[in-house]
């Protein structure tokens, strides 16, 4: 086995000592809390609020490291950002309105055969509570005669008159949320249809109807 040379020692020795002076004579300055200006071969942790350089042995910047962001600049990046985020949303949901309606009106008549649909079935349901009310009448009636006469109302009529009562009250409730509903939707799609015109650049031609306006489109 053949032993290191004294040159090859001398050689990692110039190597280790050179790599040390390098970086002992890296430098750094910065400004004090006082503002004053200072050279020094470590930086407090202090300097770094304000930001340093990194000079080499010959005293030129290598590297300038910024002052650390302020609560208020990081607060103005953290709302860039968001709308950044929010800007990028729209654009992906304007894509996909385009993608569904290429015109306003395409929107517009959408939700002129929404609106009719579900008018159709709240029409149904007032058919279906109009039904309801024409028996409940029967049955009030009889129990009404029953009453005069002084009789007693049997259990059977009293049922009766209570399932249609509680199938009335079912129906009208389904109306109420159904009509809630409908005006979610309604407002959604005025929503995408003034969007519509927005990105487009043309206004909508066909008329708007309301729920109880049959649509002709």
């Amino acid at each position: 086995m053949r032993h290191p040379s004294s040159l090859t020692f001398a050689l990692l020795f110039c190597g280790v000592f050179g790599a040390s002076s390098a970086l002992a004579s890296t430098m750094y300055r910065y400004k004090d809390d006082n503002g004053r200006m200072v050279m020094s071969n470590t930086v407090p942790s202090d300097a770094t609020k304000h930001g340093y350089e990194v000079l080499n042995s010959q005293g030129r910047v290598v590297k300038v490291v910024p002052p650390a962001p302020t609560e208020e600049e990081l607060k103005a990046r953290a709302q860039a950002e968001q709308r950044k985020q929010a800007a990028e949303r729209q654009r992906e949901a304007d894509e996909e309105l385009l993608r569904i309606y290429s015109h306003p009106d395409d929107a517009v008549r959408a939700l002129n055969r929404k609106l009719q649909e579900r008018h159709s079935l709240v029409q149904l349901k007032r058919g279906n509570i109009a039904v309801i009310d024409s028996q409940l009448e029967e049955q009030q009636g009889k129990a009404a005669d029953l009453e005069r006469a002084g009789r007693k109302i049997p259990d059977n009529l009293k049922t009766r008159i209570e399932r249609l009562q509680s199938q009335k009250r079912e129906l009208e409730q389904e109306i109420n949320k159904q009509d809630q509903e409908t005006a979610k939707i309604r407002e959604s799609y005025e929503a995408k249809i003034q969007r519509l015109e927005q990105i487009t650049g043309e206004s909508r031609t066909v008329e708007l109807h309301t729920a109880e306006t049959r649509a002709t489109e």
